[in-house]
Formats: structure tokens, sequence, C-alpha cells
């Protein structure tokens, strides 16, 4: 299936509020639960609850510095991510959510780059910059694979907002990553 998933012709477009669900539900199903667990991209080890949810989403959508940017297959939703643009000219991307039975197909390389040309070409900025917990080594790598570099500058998990999830350890932080477009 990976195979012909990458043959095929993925579209890009921005998302409406009527794809709300659609983007909490792949992105809950991408980091939380047992389906995560398919893919490789999962935090199901280290955080329970939730990853986002419909006012979270719904709000982004309708920001004009904010874009959700959708990655289809014949009309099938298989990846989202979140892109801003922030004081400063720097575009922050986040919210990466690929269908985790697909991961590892090509999806997520091709929308990472939708997102930096948007950023880019779009917006104007001169790199992208997002936050990743620092014990994901894999998914660092990953990004480093694509041309981010780590920061050494780290930022608090958020303790206690459940809207970012509960923590199942005590050691958690996010890494800068930044890249030149």
């Amino acid at each position: 299936m990976s195979m012909a998933v990458t043959e095929s012709v993925l579209t890009f477009r921005r998302a409406t509020p009527a794809d709300v669900e659609a983007v909490v539900a792949l992105t809950e199903s991408a980091y939380r639960g047992e389906v995560s667990r398919t893919g490789w991209t999962t935090e199901a080890d280290f955080l329970d609850g939730q990853r986002t949810d419909v006012a979270d989403v719904a709000a982004l959508i309708g920001r004009d510095d904010a874009r959700i940017v959708l990655a289809e297959r014949d009309g099938e939703l298989l990846a989202s991510c979140l892109i801003e643009k922030q004081p400063g000219g720097d575009g922050y991307f986040g919210m990466f959510s690929v269908r985790p039975d697909l991961q590892n197909a090509g999806i997520g390389r091709a929308l990472l780059a939708e997102a930096e040309r948007i950023a880019r070409d779009e917006w104007g900025c001169r790199q992208m910059r997002m936050s990743v917990i620092d014990i994901r080594e894999s998914l660092i790598a990953w990004y480093e694979r694509r041309g981010y570099r780590r920061t050494g500058e780290h930022k608090p998990f958020p303790y206690g907002d459940e809207r970012f999830g509960i923590p199942k350890r005590d050691d958690l932080r996010f890494e800068w990553l930044i890249k030149q477009l």
C-alpha cells in the first residue's frame, strides 16, 4: 500500500472549518493511543490524554497568520500540519500528523516541503522553527536529514495543562530546531 501512495499524486490545500474534526482525529491517531503505535511518531509511551481538540483546531483555522495544510490523495486526508507566520519573519511548523499506517511512505516529507515552500514563497519567511520533545531522538534525526538543526535552546513542557497531554514521566521538555529557507 505504501508504494501506491508514493506513486500517486498528493494534493495540498488549506484546511477549512469543515475539516476540523478530521484534522483532530488524524492528529490524535498519529500521537496518542494504541492506533498511534502502528506508526513511528507515537507519543503514547510518555503522554496520555489529548494532543489537540476541536476548539483549538477551529481557532487555528480562523487565524490570518496561521494555516493548517492538508495532504490528500483522491480526496482522502493522509497528513496535516500547522504553519504560522511569527513576528520577526520566521515560520513555525507544528502539529505534524501523518496517518500511522502510511508513515514512512514519503507523505510527511512531501508535506514538510510544501509547508516550507508556503513559508518561504508566500509569506517571505527566512527560516522555519519548530519545537520537538527532546527525548524523541529518531524524530529529531528525521528532521536533521531534512536540513533542520538542533539549537540547544529548550522550553519547558507545560506540565499541568492537560490540553497538551498527561505526562507519564517528569523529564519532558522541548528543543527548538531551525532551518534556513
